[in-house]
């Protein structure tokens, strides 16, 4: 039996419940009223606590701000017909946090704390779980190294923290996205598999420029020849090729999503040939004109299912099928959602509920 653990439970004097519109919540700019934090110090972790969401002290020498060792994860809980709250393949997260802070050189998060400090987070702030159709508490287990010192070295001491944030969908619309054929997220050998923040500061500029352009995201190729798909943005990317389903396999250089995982264990249940493997340009580019791709979507746990309208490439705007007769990511979007919401038998276990 899993030990219970001593968090030491502080709460806010109020709440901001009263003073948040909760038909308008833009992604990740409402937090909850408190936050879960863990200290790493001499070796082990200890000061567990839930406590009013706020600043954190900290020096402006610590590492994470000069070397860049952070990772984080994102992962959402939904509001269940009869009031309950459940964690969506909580444990997939855990894992994959801790893979990202082995790849850079970070202590790993033991399973209790990091299962029983979101337990005691959410049943302090479960009012702040939406109940409306396609809304969710969104979570934010994040890792940052302390010390300050300006070495470069692995830190030794660092802090573990839980956010939440209700919001409501990511994309209102399909996107508009550019092959990225210039620019590149991740390299071979490098840290692309893991959810550290270096990938996404690295992103930034190439998607600013593809902004100025109309586009809505990048699909990121691979970094030495530019001809194979990786990943849409911040998601994963998937097609539907001859009625089947199509998405890059997992490397060095694509991340190990939740919700592609999801997707495709979906999909094979539902007896959908899955095909993971390398996705050129090419191919992609000669399915829209043949019309042998008929579907396109990113995949990932703030996007959910989104569809992908148009795709730009070294000039010229290529435009799938509409989003309403896209068949096999509608179907498989809807039984996701469904299980989310505990609208449908959760077979795969995925649901953990509070």
């Amino acid at each position: 039996m899993t030990e219970t653990l001593d968090i030491k439970i502080t709460k806010s004097e109020q709440t901001r419940l009263a003073v948040t519109d909760f038909s308008e919540l833009p992604f990740g700019k409402v937090f909850t009223d408190h936050m879960f934090t863990a200290d790493f110090e001499d070796g082990e972790w200890k000061n567990l606590q839930v406590l009013p969401y706020g600043p954190i002290p900290m020096s402006p020498a610590i590492s994470a701000l000069h070397y860049g060792q952070a990772i984080f994860e994102g992962l959402k809980a939904y509001r269940q017909p009869d009031g309950k709250i459940s964690v969506f393949r909580a444990d997939k997260n855990f894992e994959r946090f801790n893979k990202s802070a082995d790849r850079m050189s970070m202590p790993a998060i033991p399973e209790e704390i990091f299962m029983q400090g979101l337990a005691a987070l959410i049943n302090i702030d479960e009012k702040w779980v939406p109940s409306q159709e396609n809304y969710a508490l969104y979570i934010r287990p994040v890792m940052f190294a302390m010390d300050p010192y300006l070495g470069v070295k692995a830190s030794d001491t660092y802090k573990f923290a839980l956010l939440t944030t209700p919001t409501g969908p990511y994309y209102s619309k399909a996107l508009k996205v550019k092959i990225e054929t210039e620019y590149t997220r991740a390299d071979e050998g490098g840290v692309g598999f893991a959810k550290t923040a270096g990938n996404y500061a690295r992103s930034l500029y190439p998607f600013e420029q593809a902004k100025k352009e109309g586009f809505d995201q990048l699909i990121w190729t691979d970094s030495v020849t530019h001809e194979f798909i990786e990943e849409a943005g911040t998601a994963n990317l998937i097609f539907v090729i001859n009625g089947k389903l199509v998405t890059p396999s997992i490397r060095s250089t694509v991340l190990d999503g939740v919700t592609r995982d999801t997707i495709i264990k979906l999909a094979k249940d539902a007896g959908i040939e899955v095909e993971e493997r390398r996705v050129s340009v090419k191919e992609v580019i000669e399915g829209i004109e043949n019309g042998s791709l008929t579907e396109a979507f990113a995949a990932g746990t703030a996007a959910t299912v989104t569809q992908v309208g148009e795709i730009g490439y070294k000039g010229t705007i290529y435009t799938l099928t509409d989003s309403s007769t896209r068949h096999i990511s509608n179907s498989i979007a809807q039984k996701l959602n469904d299980i989310r919401y505990g609208l449908a038998p959760d077979e795969f276990g995925w649901n953990w509920v509070l």
